[in-house]
C-alpha cells in the first residue's frame, strides 16, 4: 500500500511539472507573438539637430515619402527570393519593391546595370502610383560576404548626403539586410545608420556655416524595420541619438 501511494504521488507530481511547463511554453510564446509589431506602428525615437529620427513597421514600397532608400548587396542568382536565408516573401520588403516596380531592381541588378557595389547608387522615378515614394535610391551594400555593421556608418553618411543633393524634406531608409538574409546585430545597424547621417549632416551644416554648401533643411528621417525588428531597431536609434547629445 505504501508503494501504491508513491507510485500515485509520482504520477501527480509529474502531472503537475507537465502543466508547469506547458503554461511556461505558452506564456513564452505569447510573448514573442506581443514582440511583432503591427504594421504602421511609428515612434518618433527623438530629434538630432532639429530634425525628427522617427523609426516606422512599413515596407519600402508602401512608406508615402518623397525619397526612400533601399540597399542592396551585389548580385547573386535569387538572393532575395531564397528563404531561408532571406526573409519569406510575405514579409520580405525588398522582394515586394521589387515587384511594385515590375521587377526593375533585379533587372538591373542580374544585368550588370547596377552591379551593388559598395556606395554605388542608383536613382529611381517610378510613373506616379505605382509604388508609394516618389523616387527610390539604391545604394549598393558590396559582397554580403565581406559585410561589417560598421559599413552602416558610412552608408547612412552617404544616404544624407544624396537626400540633401535632391533637395528632400524627409526621406525613408530601408537598410533590407534581413530581406537580404543577413544575419545582422539590428540595434547596431539603426544605430550606425544613424551616427553615419547626422555625422554628414553635420558635416553639410559646417560647410554651410562657411558658406560653401547650400542645402534645404531636413524635418524628418524615418528608419523603416520588420514587425519583428522594430523594438530592438529602436533601442539602438535612442543610443544613437544620445550620443549626439552628450
Amino acid at each position: 500500500m505504501k508503494i501504491l501511494i508513491l507510485s500515485r504521488q509520482s504520477v501527480l507530481i509529474c502531472f503537475l511539472s507537465v502543466m508547469l511547463f506547458s503554461l511556461a511554453i505558452a506564456q513564452e510564446t505569447t510573448t514573442e507573438k506581443q514582440t511583432a509589431s503591427a504594421v504602421g506602428t511609428h515612434t518618433i525615437w527623438g530629434t538630432i539637430d532639429g530634425v525628427q529620427i522617427e523609426g516606422m513597421v512599413q515596407g519600402p514600397s508602401t512608406e508615402s515619402t518623397p525619397l526612400q532608400i533601399a540597399c542592396v548587396f551585389e548580385y547573386t542568382e535569387g538572393d532575395i527570393f531564397n528563404s531561408p536565408p532571406a526573409l519569406p516573401a510575405a514579409i520580405n520588403g525588398m522582394v515586394h519593391l521589387d515587384h511594385d516596380l515590375k521587377g526593375i531592381i533585379t533587372d538591373l541588378r542580374k544585368s550588370g546595370k547596377f552591379t551593388g557595389h559598395a556606395f554605388e547608387t542608383l536613382l529611381i522615378t517610378p510613373p506616379a502610383g505605382m509604388v508609394s515614394p516618389r523616387q527610390v535610391l539604391l545604394i549598393g551594400l558590396g559582397d554580403r560576404n565581406k559585410f561589417s555593421p560598421d559599413l552602416m556608418t558610412a552608408i547612412g553618411a552617404a544616404a544624407m548626403r544624396e537626400a540633401l543633393r535632391l533637395g528632400v524634406s524627409s526621406y525613408a531608409f530601408a537598410s533590407d539586410l534581413k530581406d537580404a538574409g543577413i544575419d545582422s546585430p539590428t540595434a547596431l545597424v539603426a544605430a550606425n545608420v544613424v551616427k553615419g547621417s547626422f555625422e554628414a549632416y553635420r558635416t553639410q551644416a559646417y560647410l554651410k556655416s562657411k558658406k560653401m554648401a547650400a542645402y534645404k533643411p531636413l524635418a524628418k528621417i524615418t528608419l523603416l524595420a520588420g514587425p519583428a525588428f522594430y523594438t530592438v531597431a529602436g533601442e539602438g536609434i535612442k543610443e544613437a541619438i544620445a550620443t549626439f547629445h552628450n
